[in-house]
């Protein structure tokens, strides 16, 4: 008899529990069941690769198995190439539900009629799912994936249709007891689709009903803990404590990163023994240089006119703009999953954060051209004065053509000293950075390992505060030195490095930009000051 094959942590495609480590989709889905069992028709969303599938796919088995509903997830991908053909829409729709249901091994009384009512285009699909409601001697439960794949008048038809086909049922009318539309946009979008305002109710929209769209959410702590407890479990091998930690830390419960790492240390490095923090930052590093499909997808958005409008104020820590417009473009961006919420503006967690600068930063490193074995000092230590010198060189020299090149022009200064950096700290060091929008700052630690005079490990941290004099403002200096003074305090830290950029139109000349001063913070503190 054959061995049943090893599980694994899975980054492609939806789960199956015979193959793959998963949390059980209930838990992260609680509230779909009870709008199920109300009757209603309502909206999932949520980034994509973060599970949506896997969690419906789930729910539709176990509706099914219970005995009185017939539950059916099918994907509207394959409609996408229809565009505004509404008949060649609906039957490439009506093809993808009859295969599915083919596939489920239902009973002969439970699958839909063949052939499908002859009917006008445009009323097709409803037709459809009435005469199988009709027929089928279970309620019937309808799982639309992927919904963001059709388009135009070919969306705003489907729409209509399970709005008339929802709205006769209260008539003895046959038809889907419950649907879910599930896909990556939120509620409002699907009614701005069907003919309405964004953030009004529609009465063109079937969803105008619903009281709320579910999102579905990020793993907790606890049930990345869980997660990878499936692995200790069928292995042997452990994550520790601080290992768990360190992936909420760095994915803030993000599914496919949580995955990702996991896999990165398990079968791809090859760990034998505990998993420590240390292989987490390892498997991270792996992640973001490879640039796996994931990322590379979130990537792709960054020059999006709407995705810009939101990402550039975070990186530049300026105040975004204030209109109906930056709003929906927020509930976009916060829908593609790039940033934590919709109102204090975040990105979503430190990879991403970190992807974000490496990726918008990678035109000028390529102009960097240091060799990043001379900024490390003889006992091991990283050098960094010597860095921040050999900066203002570079800034000299390339600083006017790079911001005139950087298409986040906002946040052009702060881009290209992260590039700088990253340029000749990574490999030998991490960066961590934070930044959000308001902050007016970005905040950067450089960790650099060395050995101490014992033989052991070390930790080399220094910590940088970065600014922007715009025009028309006051001198950011005060504010600057207060706020690098809470964040050395948070560092436990005694000294940094204050950064400011001149973006006013009265700025010394490039020739003569890049000047170091000594200052004290309010609380007394000695630091550096670089104005460039």
């Amino acid at each position: 008899m054959r061995a049943p094959r090893a599980r694994y942590f899975n980054t492609t495609g939806p789960c199956d529990r015979r193959h793959h480590y998963m949390v059980p989709p209930a838990q992260r889905l609680p509230q779909a069941r009870v709008l199920i069992e109300m009757d209603r028709y309502f909206v999932l969303h949520a980034p994509r690769q973060t599970g949506k599938t896997t969690a419906l796919d789930t729910l539709a088995s176990e509706l099914t198995a219970e005995g009185d509903t017939a539950a059916l997830l099918f994907s509207c991908e394959r409609a996408k190439t229809a565009g505004d053909d509404v008949a060649w829409a609906e039957s490439l729709l009506l093809d993808s539900l009859r295969e599915a249901a083919e596939r489920t091994g239902w009973p002969e009384e439970l699958l839909p009629p063949e052939p499908w009512p002859q009917v006008t285009p445009g009323s097709r699909f409803g037709s459809a799912l009435s005469e199988w409601c009709r027929r089928c001697p279970r309620r019937v439960v309808l799982f639309l994936d992927e919904i963001d794949a059709l388009q135009g008048n070919s969306l705003v038809s489907i729409l209509s249709q399970l709005r008339d086909g929802h709205n006769a049922r209260h008539k003895g009318h046959a038809f889907p007891a419950s649907v879910v539309l599930c896909g990556l946009r939120d509620l409002r979008d699907y009614k701005v689709a069907s003919g309405g305002e964004a953030g009004r109710s529609n009465p063109a929209s079937p969803f105008n009903i619903v009281a709320e769209s579910l999102r579905l959410s990020d793993f907790t702590a606890d049930q990345i803990a869980e997660l990878y407890g499936q692995h200790t479990q069928a292995t042997g091998q452990e994550f520790t404590k601080d290992a768990i930690d360190r992936v909420f830390e760095l994915t803030q419960g993000q599914p496919w990163l949580v995955n990702a790492l996991a896999h990165e240390i398990t079968f791809k490095m090859g760990v034998t023994g505990a998993i420590t923090a240390g292989q987490v930052e390892e498997a991270k590093e792996r992640l973001i240089r490879a640039r796996a499909t994931h990322l590379d997808a979130l990537v792709a958005r960054l020059y999006e006119p709407r995705v810009e409008r939101v990402i550039e104020p975070i990186v530049a820590g300026t105040w975004p703009g204030t209109d109906t417009s930056f709003d929906d473009d927020v509930s976009y961006v916060h829908d593609l999953g790039l940033i934590r919420g919709t109102r204090d503006l975040e990105i979503a967690n430190p990879i991403y954060r970190e992807v974000l600068l490496r990726v918008l930063g990678d035109r000028t490193e390529r102009f960097v051209k240091a060799d990043p074995r001379s900024f490390v000092l003889p006992d091991g230590r990283f050098d960094l004065v010597r860095l921040l010198q050999e900066f203002v060189v570079f800034w000299r020299e390339h600083g006017e053509v790079l911001i005139q090149q950087e298409g986040y022009h906002e946040a052009a200064c702060q881009i290209i000293l992260m590039a700088f950096l990253h340029r000749l700290v990574n490999g030998g060091g991490h960066l961590d950075r934070e930044y959000a929008a308001g902050t007016k700052r970005l905040d950067v630690l450089i960790r650099w390992p060395y050995p101490g005079p014992d033989g052991e490990r070390r930790m080399q941290r220094e910590a940088m505060e970065l600014k922007v004099w715009r025009a028309g403002k006051d001198d950011p200096l005060p504010d600057g030195l207060a706020q690098l003074d809470r964040y050395l305090d948070r560092l436990t830290l005694t000294t940094g490095v204050l950064v400011i950029f001149d973006r006013r139109p009265e700025a010394p000349p490039w020739k003569e930009r890049g000047t170091f001063e000594q200052a004290i913070t309010p609380p007394g503190r000695h630091v550096t000051v670089l104005r460039a």
